[in-house]
């Protein structure tokens, strides 16, 4: 919704998501078929779109499948990689025929370039970054957090902001027991999701990030979750406080706000010795 808005298609717009709400004033305009998870179909249908945008992450297989069966055209987009997600917003413009947004999105693309270029030249820092944690945990004593591995768009626009992700090679096992390394796993199969293991802090100990960002979506992390961390003193991260509270959507919001993501991200990410260590985002916190 927000990416549309700005690329200035925002008027083909007949209906969306509880959770589209940016830009505020018009997102709140706009009717509502409820959320990505629990779509009200009847309500789609009255809308009489054209096109469903859907994403085969955020949205459930059956519901896309129900709309597809009634006729209804559905475009599944799934982005997994910075560049990846700039090519959709060109398909946007495309679609919605807003050539007048082609510059700024080729400017988009020379950020990459040289964000790229950037990452292949510089020296990363370790990150962790953990995208949910266990339910119901004793607050700051989590026994688990997910996290994100190479096949993610996380992971991408975290190598591109200067970091190196440490669970990257890290598959997600099942059962539960078998991803945090208390039973054996169960064999592959293809329909499961194998992007965001579920790992312990001791295994982030073990591999020592320097940077760990706890950002505000999809869990929401507050500082209450700073003290998990206390009991591992050694890990880099710890020992020199670089442990930040972190706007959410810039990692895993894969629109036009990506733009933004390039230009904040890599202010987590410079060294000491660098002119402009300490300068984070004004919304950040370091602690």
């Amino acid at each position: 919704t927000e990416s549309l808005f700005t690329l200035g298609a925002g008027q083909s717009l007949a209906a969306v998501t509880d959770f589209c709400v940016h830009p505020a004033e018009q997102a709140a305009r706009l009717p509502k078929v409820g959320g990505t998870k629990n779509p009200d179909l009847n309500r789609i249908r009255a809308a009489l779109p054209e096109l469903v945008i859907a994403n085969k992450e955020e949205n459930r297989k059956e519901d896309i499948e129900a709309l597809q069966a009634e006729g209804f055209n559905v475009w599944v987009t799934f982005p997994c990689t910075v560049w990846e997600a700039i090519q959709l917003l060109w398909a946007f413009v495309q679609v919605f025929r807003v050539p007048q947004i082609g510059q700024s999105l080729s400017v988009l693309e020379t950020s990459w370039e040289w964000a790229n270029l950037a990452a292949q030249n510089t020296p990363p820092m370790k990150v962790f970054c953990p995208i949910w944690r266990e339910p119901g945990a004793a607050e700051g004593r989590p026994r688990w957090w997910m996290t994100i591995n190479r096949d993610t768009y996380v992971h991408d626009i975290l190598r591109l902001s200067g970091s190196l992700n440490i669970f990257a090679d890290r598959d997600r096992h099942y059962p539960l027991a078998a991803d945090l390394g208390e039973a054996s796993p169960e064999p592959p199969a293809s329909e499961r999701d194998i992007r965001y293991p579920r790992v312990t802090p001791a295994e982030v100990a073990a591999r020592a990030p320097d940077v760990i960002l706890l950002p505000s979506e999809p869990y929401p992390f507050t500082e209450a979750d700073l003290s998990a961390f206390q009991d591992f003193p050694e890990i880099p991260a710890v020992k020199n406080q670089r442990i930040y509270l972190v706007d959410g959507s810039l990692l895993t919001w894969h629109g036009i706000r990506l733009a933004k993501a390039l230009a904040e991200l890599p202010a987590y990410f410079t060294r000491p010795d660098s002119d402009s260590f300490g300068e984070l985002p004004e919304a950040a916190e370091a602690e």
